[in-house]
Parts: structure tokens; sequence; C-alpha cells
């Protein structure tokens, strides 16, 4: 059995995915469904995401933080790194599996959101078909799949669950945005913050009520964002690999 397929298997074997899933798609595309019935007119291709940003997101993230704790908190890590010596290869492993689950988290929220608000109003041109629009709807997955890997990472460096989820869910739902209002240089700073850039690759401008960032010049392409995004987070990976090789499970 390889080590993803083991990785997958441990995963799973709790009830925290499950519950952690079904919460992130009921408010991904919950969310999107009543800001979508309250409106009066047509409703933008920039609206039907607002449910998969902060609130959905932060609880993937949970997810991605408690598949690491949880080993460190009954001490089955133990166990993880007897049968698997090399400790980078078993974390990589992990790593990868949450990532992916992540992934197809966000894409099932992201395509779910867009055919609850096509179904509630049927007349609005939500049509995707330019390289913006399938970038803001596909995109959230490569956006939740990238935010998982920080979050393992995070998990890794704690290895308490309550500090890593605190740590998370203070820096993406609060910090990031409270650096904006730092007089003169807040959103400068904010234009090199992770998940600002998340946000800046699936915006669709300066129109999208449901992106952060409004008003921050972001120096890099969308693109480029992405790059900077997953950069951060395999950097950050890196290190939480470095510190776990040298101290004890």
């Amino acid at each position: 059995m390889t080590l993803l397929a083991v990785e997958r298997i441990k995963l799973f074997s709790t009830r925290s995915p499950y519950w952690c899933s079904a919460l992130a798609i009921v408010l991904g595309v919950g969310l999107t469904a009543i800001f979508a019935a309250a409106g009066d007119g047509p409703i933008p291709l920039g609206l039907t995401q607002i449910g998969s940003s902060q609130l959905a997101i932060a609880v993937v993230l949970v997810m991605s933080a408690i598949a690491v704790t949880t080993e460190y908190r009954f001490n089955t890590i133990r166990s993880t790194f007897l049968a698997v010596p090399n400790r980078t290869s078993a974390l990589v492993a992990k790593a990868v599996v949450v990532a992916f689950i992540a992934g197809v988290l966000g894409e099932i929220i992201a395509f779910g959101s867009w055919g609850v608000a096509k179904l509630i109003s049927p007349s609005s041109d939500l049509a995707i078909n330019t390289a913006a629009e399938w970038r803001h709807v596909a995109g959230i997955g490569l956006i939740y799949a990238i935010g998982a890997v920080i979050a393992v990472a995070v998990g890794i460096l704690v290895r308490q669950t309550a500090g890593a989820v605190a740590i998370l869910l203070v820096w993406q739902m609060l910090a990031e945005g409270l650096i904006g209002i730092i007089p003169k240089v807040g959103e400068k700073i904010q234009a090199w913050l992770p998940f600002m850039n998340a946000t800046h690759f699936v915006s669709m401008g300066a129109d999208s009520p449901e992106q952060g960032g409004a008003g921050v010049d972001f120096k890099l392409s969308e693109w480029g964002s992405l790059g900077y995004f997953a950069g951060i987070a395999a950097a950050l990976l890196v290190v939480a690999l470095i510190v776990a090789k040298r101290r004890d499970a």
C-alpha cells in the first residue's frame, strides 16, 4: 500500500473530515443561495462565489490542520514515523492527500454555488466563457488546495489543534483585513499577504462584491498572485518539514 493510500485511509478514519466537508458545502452553497435569492435583479457571475470565500475556506483550513494535529494529540504520529522512518515522505504524503481532498471540495462548492445561483435566477447571464470567468469559478479549487498545504504546515509546526486552528482563523479571517486599516502602508502590505493574493487570483475585478482586497494595488497579475500564494505555502511546508525532522515526535 502506498503512502498516499495510507494517508487517505487515515484521513477518513475520523469523523472530522466528513463534518467539516458537509459544513463547508452548506456554508459555501447556502450563503450563495441566500444572497442570490435576496437580490432583486439579475445575479452577476461575481456573486455566485460569495459563499466560497472566507467562511467555507476557513472550515477547510480547520479540517486540514486537524488532519495533522489529531495524530499528535493521540500520539499516533510515533507509529507513523516508525512505519515510515523518512518523516519528510510521510508528511509530504499527508499534505498531498489533504490538498487533493480540499481542492476537490473547493470545486464542488464553486460549481455547486454557480449551479444554485443559476437555478434561482435562470434569467441571469451566468455563462462561463472567458478565461477570467473560468478562473473565477474553477480557480476556487486551487485556492482551497494551496490553503490546505498552509494549514498542514501550521499543524506540523504547532501540533496542538486549538493553537493551529486559532492561528489559521485569526490570520485568514481577521489579521489580513485589519492590516489594511494601518495608515499609509496598510494597503501596500496587503498586496503581499497570502490570502489577499488568493482572492486576487479568483477576482472578477473591482465589481466583484464577494472578493476582498478592494482598493489594494496588487503588484502581481492574477496568475502571479496564485504563484506567490503557492510559493508561500511551499516555503512554509519546507520550514515545517525541517522542524519535524529535528525535534522529537
